[in-house]
């Protein structure tokens, strides 16, 4: 059994002689009896492995179909050689990308839907025809698209999970992925959108030949992100933008507006360690010179001095666009949460110079009244913004300064002595040294 499944047999002589009955037939407008011969062709060189005439038929079955213009019966001649049982798979790709092209070529968008459909339908589970499918799936989601279908747009395209396809690139499986990431964001699905979004691998974006699609992948996730008020990771998106060759090297104002956006969204960003390593960095970019405004904010929140409210160019500041991108109702957050960063730079800097204050003081500096300064504090020592404080009400008092335990000062203290006395030590030994080497009585 194993060896006649192995033989291959030559039909050329049948091929040869029945092909242009079969064409004739078809252009004389029967069809039907044309596609009987070339079926049955096509079974013997399927059934012999005679593979080169088993593609030129199946071709010619499909060619038939397209030059007379019979695009239902084209649709189920591809289905049906599709099905044939033992089909070669060679045969079988050589066929749809025929048919892949012709899609443009059809009279109307009803007949286009349906041999779109007919091809995907063949196209399913067959790996190696992984990329016509993804092609497919985004032509048909694309008229999806037009036609306001925006969920069923999404729904098609999320049915193909390209990240396992071997038969695309590193480059087109990115693409494919942010057209997913682009439609559920347009349908409101913002977690099916954060899920597609770490399919991409951000190392990846980092390449070269990567630099269009990292643009992109950034600009949605700012969509994203906008929605989710993250303002660190919207820092990060918008200097990730910056941050690409092709638009901090290109000459033009396109960067000002990214770094701009980047410089707002991370002193919005609420205190911490990756926020203040991410201010410090960005304070030495030379670009920055450019954006003296923003050079100024920067320096501000940089520099553990009390910083006036409001700010110098303030204004300014508040109408960059980036800020109004999220709507009237965003951009009043935008500008309380930039209040409040103040308003915290401030208090962070009275608890490095002072162990405690007096609260009318603090108030002052601060430009609120005492019930607001002491509840900024306390919600400050809440999240941990804030390392210690403690308010005495009665007194009007704040203490920024921890009370240390006696047996931790004693601790402290006999620590400090036995330093001491290791530099003393060692001081008498280097003294010794010395005589000893010059002889010094």
């Amino acid at each position: 059994m194993g060896d006649r499944l192995e033989e291959r047999k030559d039909f050329t002589a049948e091929v040869t002689a029945k092909l242009p009955e079969a064409k004739k037939l078809a252009e004389g407008g029967k069809l039907a009896d044309g596609l009987d011969i070339i079926m049955s062709l096509e079974r013997l060189c399927r059934v012999g492995n005679d593979f080169p005439n088993l593609k030129e038929v199946i071709l010619t079955a499909a060619r038939l179909c397209r030059q007379v213009e019979d695009w239902a019966q084209l649709n189920t001649t591809l289905t049906l050689i599709s099905k044939r049982r033992g089909q070669h798979s060679k045969a079988v790709t050589a066929m749809v990308q025929e048919a892949v092209g012709w899609l443009d070529e059809t009279p109307d968008k009803d007949t286009r839907v349906l041999l779109l459909v007919a091809l995907r339908d063949i196209t399913d589970g067959k790996i190696y025809v992984e990329a016509e499918r993804a092609k497919l799936t985004r032509m048909l989601a694309k008229i999806k698209e037009e036609d306001g279908d925006v969920a069923g747009a999404a729904e098609v395209l999320q049915e193909v999970h390209v990240e396992t396809y071997g038969a695309l690139t590193k480059k087109e499986k990115a693409d494919f992925i942010l057209e997913q990431i682009r439609l559920t964001l347009a349908k409101k699905d913002f977690v099916r959108a954060l899920i597609q979004s770490r399919k991409i691998n951000r190392k990846v974006l980092l390449d070269e030949d990567m630099q269009d699609i990292k643009v992109r992948f950034y600009k949605l996730m700012i969509e994203y992100d906008t929605h989710e008020k993250a303002t660190f990771d919207l820092c990060q998106d918008f200097h990730s933008i910056y941050d690409t060759p092709s638009v901090r090297d290109k000459e033009g104002e396109e960067w000002k507006q990214y770094l701009q956006a980047a410089v707002l969204f991370l002193v919005l960003s609420p205190n911490g360690n990756h926020q203040q390593d991410m201010l410090f960095r960005v304070a030495e970019y030379k670009k920055l010179e450019e954006l003296p405004a923003y050079k100024m904010l920067v320096k501000l929140f940089t520099t553990p001095e009390i910083i006036g409210y409001p700010v110098e160019n303030q204004e300014a500041l508040e109408s960059d666009p980036c800020l109004a991108a999220g709507g009237p109702e965003l951009l009043a957050k935008w500008k309380e949460d930039l209040k409040l960063r103040i308003v915290q730079h401030n208090i962070r800097t009275v608890a490095s110079y002072y162990k405690q204050i007096n609260t009318k003081r603090l108030a002052d500096l601060l430009g609120l009244d005492e019930n607001q300064a002491e509840r900024k504090v306390a919600d400050m020592v809440s999240d941990g913004s804030l390392a210690y404080a403690k308010i005495d009400r009665p007194k009007g008092i704040i203490n920024f300064d921890k009370r240390k335990p006696s047996e931790e000062i004693l601790s402290e203290w006999n620590s400090d002595i036995g330093q001491l006395l290791q530099l003393v030590e060692r001081s008498c030994h280097l003294i010794n040294k010395e005589n000893m080497l010059h002889k010094i009585e």
